[in-house]
């Protein structure tokens, strides 16, 4: 679970302009940082497998909204790609 403030540091890294904080670049941001939390969580609790279903909603989630954002701006795709470090 993410606190407020790192929330909001992660909104403000990735957001396009000042009021921006639903964008998909915000939606994904916000995304990969819940699964890597995930994953360390699930690192050291091998048979949590409700939070394991959640965290794979979370990358279908995450997933859906990057075809959406290779589909209509292929250039805002790739920097996100890159900025999150996100394999594809």
């Amino acid at each position: 679970m993410l606190r407020k403030d790192e929330k909001t540091a992660v909104i403000e890294a990735n957001r396009t302009h000042e009021t921006d904080t639903g964008s998909p670049e915000v939606q994904i941001a916000i995304l990969t940082k819940r699964i890597s939390d995930l994953t360390e969580h699930l690192k050291v609790h091998k048979k949590d497998n409700h939070s394991r279903r959640g965290m794979y909603k979370m990358i279908g989630k995450r997933r859906n909204l990057l075809n959406y954002l290779k589909k209509n701006d292929i250039e805002r795709y790739r920097t996100v790609i890159d900025k999150l470090g996100i394999r594809k």
